[in-house]
């Protein structure tokens, strides 16, 4: 698996609560919560996102509340990868429930910048900057991680299996 897209850039400490915000958290429907994420942060973002984008953070991205709303609406968004100096926990486990790759890889999330075309190998873990041409080493998923990710999530492999 792939991914390759221009970045969105976000600080240290980005909660479950910026990323959607509690306010929209009456519906289910996974559009209806990608069309606010970001905005108490980034108020562009949903205009500007493509499909198959990046999102870079730093330090313990997704803490907060436990919501998969998190994770989900930034997949649905369009964001391919979000890679980070480190995520907090649950959000790390729930974006692999969602499908949602995420990479922790400080070095990264350091030299990346937004607008940054970037690529990711998931199989070895490369990250390339190919705007600077510089790469990083981050840890690549062990094979089940990466096949509920190819899944589209841990329902959907759980699933496929059965």
């Amino acid at each position: 698996m792939n991914a390759k897209g221009h970045v969105f850039k976000y600080p240290d400490n980005v909660d479950t609560d910026v990323i959607i915000p509690a306010r929209h958290l009456n519906t289910q429907d996974a559009k209806e919560l990608a069309s606010h994420c970001m905005e108490d942060i980034d108020a562009d973002f949903v205009k500007k996102v493509q499909s198959g984008d990046v999102m870079v953070g730093g330090w313990n991205f997704g803490c907060g509340s436990s919501r998969e709303h998190a994770p989900l609406c930034i997949k649905t968004s369009g964001i391919s990868v979000v890679i980070a100096k480190s995520f907090a926990r649950i959000f790390y486990r729930n974006s692999i429930n969602i499908g949602l790759p995420i990479m922790e890889c400080p070095e990264a999330a350091d030299a990346i910048a937004a607008g940054d075309l970037v690529s990711v190998d998931f199989d070895t873990g490369v990250i390339t900057d190919e705007t600077t041409g510089r790469t990083f080493q981050a840890e690549p998923f062990p094979p089940f991680i990466q096949e509920i990710i190819a899944a589209g999530g841990l329902m959907n492999s759980i699933k496929a299996k059965g």
